[in-house]
């Protein structure tokens, strides 16, 4: 019996890739070279190298849950529950009376809530044609290592924005603040007494979100999907194929880690909006047929 050298797994007779981690499988003449580098699955010959069961084997090993699916849930339970509070003040039941302004808000987050559960429900559809190998071009998992190289990046960056705001907002309300308190004859205490609270508020966001988001993804599966028009990195689901959006740049990183860096940009009411992405990987990883076929899309 074979066993992977790269992540200790059964092999089948004759077996050309690992169906547990990917990693391509050397040839007898070179199974006792251990110095020998690993090599990984270019993306191009995913088609022509992988038989059909393979390819099943490979992408039922991702043995990855949509997390876009909850959150659809979620939303469609919402809206039940305020659907049930409106249809409750129709039928104008005596032995449970509801107030107008609480139909009013029901209305409010009954179509809030139809609103998150459409985006998601498409989300979701999404994220399933990754992990069913469908729209999957590239699939690898991070170490622990790189995993916590990657959250203490996305920590850094989230912290340095998080203290931009929050001294562009300090200014702002100590100004506003400042010229009420100077102005008014009373409140004069309260109105400082807000400002406070709205200073402690906001530095509390900025210093607290990026550690409690740093500890969500440390907790994360490490997983790395991407697709020609959606990526799955450590949690989290990245989509350019709405209007107007599409992929600006693609290339190989070596800094701040080896990875991929992914530009993209979308357009809403108001002007075009760009994201970027820093995606991790193994060194011994050969991102460069990815390269090609993103920039190709």
């Amino acid at each position: 019996m074979k066993f992977c050298t790269n992540c200790g797994a059964k092999l089948t007779e004759g077996a050309k890739f690992c169906t547990n981690c990917g990693t391509k499988i050397m040839d007898g003449n070179n199974e006792n070279k251990t110095t020998e580098k690993k090599e990984q699955l270019p993306v191009s010959e995913l088609p022509n190298d992988l038989t059909s069961t393979e390819l099943k084997k490979l992408n039922n090993a991702i043995t990855l849950k949509n997390n876009q699916t909850g959150i659809f849930k979620k939303a469609i339970y919402s809206a039940i529950f305020f659907g049930s509070v409106i249809l409750v003040a129709i039928m104008d039941f005596d032995a449970l009376p509801i107030h107008p302004a609480i139909v009013m808000i029901s209305i409010f987050f009954l179509l809030m809530s139809l609103v998150i559960a459409f985006m998601f429900r498409s989300r979701e559809k999404k994220l399933q044609s990754l992990l069913s190998g469908e729209n999957l071009i590239a699939a690898w998992t991070l170490t622990d290592n790189e995993k916590r190289n990657y959250v203490n990046f996305l920590y850094s960056n989230e912290k340095s924005k998080n203290m931009g705001l929050l001294i562009v907002i300090s200014v702002l309300a100590i100004v506003i603040f400042g010229i009420f308190i100077l102005v008014i004859d009373e409140g004069k205490l309260f109105m400082f007494l807000a400002l406070i609270g709205l200073l402690v508020f906001v530095s509390f966001f900025a210093f607290g979100m990026p550690y409690y988001y740093r500890n969500q993804n440390l907790k994360n599966d490490g997983k790395i999907l991407i697709g020609k028009n959606f990526a799955y990195i450590n949690g989290f689901f990245h989509n350019w194929d709405f209007p107007l959006s599409g992929i600006k740049k693609v290339k190989v990183i070596k800094e701040p880690f080896y990875g991929l860096y992914i530009k993209y940009y979308y357009t809403d009411r108001t002007f075009t909006n760009t994201e970027e992405l820093n995606i991790p990987a193994s060194e011994w990883i050969d991102l460069t047929p990815l390269v090609a076929v993103l920039n190709k899309k």
